[in-house]
């Protein structure tokens, strides 16, 4: 929206050439031996990253929020576009106690830090509820196509933590992946709407890439899925092309998502739209992560207004 260089060019009133990555994908130095291939496929997954304990502790918390009736019409809470279940509540660290001093150990933002060498802040967090004989899935994206279009963020030095806290099967929704298609940026087409994002996230319609775009892709890296057993998680670069199906299966999944960013990749003004997003959705505090404490930032879900 400015003279500012943009190295990543979207929402284009025609098509244009795929971008291929000249940002570095580990930043840091990593010593997890479970993210060995991060650089290489653009994710990695770490088995029993929670307990069968914390599975069941957490499970049991989202389960209060999405049946929560204070939080009912929040903006941070979405529905599912058919079935009108939860479909993601966001800004959740600030709704759950748990949950914000889960996201502060070592364990978890460790990943972070060592993926993208600097210290880190939390640019996004949410819940996912994907129900039953209902959920509905997500169309083929790249996270940092949205956050730099329509939040600023300058460069893909951001990674994504989810977290399952239900068993991940091939057949029940779980996340879809091309291995490598992080070294791609494909620029889509179509000008942001204005307060588009509400409706967005219910079921995306911008930023998302053209079906040649994905046949492309799916030639050139391949589609593998990120399944396991609660408990597990994936960490994956904000360029990876990802998406999932619906779920018609009885079986329910959900997870905790987690975005962190490099606080040297702090968000500017948007590049391709009108405005900037809600802070629940992309945050403007840069406060590393470790120097938050999840005492000042917590707000119990009964104190919501």
């Amino acid at each position: 929206m400015s003279d500012r260089f943009d190295g990543y060019p979207t929402r284009l009133s025609e098509p244009a050439p795929h971008i291929e990555r000249t940002d570095p994908t580990v930043w840091g130095r990593v010593t997890s031996p479970e993210l060995a291939g991060f650089e290489t496929n653009g994710f990695a997954t770490i088995p029993d990253l929670l307990s069968p304990d914390e599975v069941a502790a957490f499970g049991a918390e989202i389960g209060h929020l999405a049946a929560d009736p204070v939080l009912y019409g929040d903006e941070r809470v979405i529905v599912e576009p058919v079935a009108g279940q939860v479909r993601s509540v966001f800004q959740v660290h600030q709704l759950s106690k748990p949950i914000a001093e889960l996201l502060t150990e070592s364990r978890i933002v460790g990943l972070a830090e060592q993926i993208l060498g600097s210290a880190v802040y939390l640019h996004q967090s949410r819940v996912n509820y994907m129900p039953g004989f209902g959920g509905s899935g997500f169309a083929w994206h790249s996270d940092f196509e949205t956050w730099h279009a329509e939040d600023g963020m300058p460069t893909p030095r951001a990674v994504s933590l989810s977290i399952a806290l239900t068993d991940n099967f091939p057949f029940n929704g779980s996340l879809m992946l091309m291995p490598g298609s992080h070294r791609t940026f494909v620029p889509c087409l179509g000008e942001t709407p204005d307060g588009h994002y509400r409706e967005s996230l219910r079921e995306q319609r911008f930023g998302v890439p053209s079906t040649d775009d994905i046949t492309f892709l799916a030639a050139r890296y391949g589609i593998t899925q990120f399944t396991g057993q609660a408990g597990s998680a994936l960490l994956f670069d904000s360029n990876v092309m990802h998406g999932s199906s619906n779920n018609i299966t009885p079986y329910p999944r959900s997870n905790i998502f987690l975005v962190f960013n490099s606080v040297e990749n702090a968000l500017e003004e948007p590049f391709a739209a009108p405005q900037r997003r809600p802070q629940h959705i992309a945050a403007r505090d840069f406060t590393p992560v470790r120097e938050a404490a999840p005492e000042t930032v917590s707000v119990l879900a009964d104190q919501v207004p």
